[in-house]
């Protein structure tokens, strides 16, 4: 089973390649190969260092929340970059 974790576009490199996303504190470089037109603010899914897809603030919302009711340790770090 693969686990894709939402994340918030916090900025674009230059090219368009790849951009750095923030969730629970953490900042990462991603790749964006995968999709088209992204843009800072915008959430992403994200699997092993590329965004699958963009989704919305609502659903990233939600499923942020139903991996903290399972356990998985997330914050609010997302909602503070808002």
């Amino acid at each position: 089973m693969c686990l894709a974790i939402p994340a918030r576009i916090t900025a674009i490199d230059p090219t368009g390649e790849t951009a750095r996303i923030a969730l629970g504190g953490v900042t990462r470089d991603c790749s964006l190969a995968l999709i088209d037109d992204a843009a800072v603010g915008d959430y992403v899914l994200v699997h092993v260092g590329y965004a699958l897809n963009r989704i919305g603030e609502e659903e990233a919302q939600e499923t942020l929340a139903l991996m903290r009711e399972a356990g998985v340790p997330v914050d609010a770090a997302h909602e503070d970059a808002a």
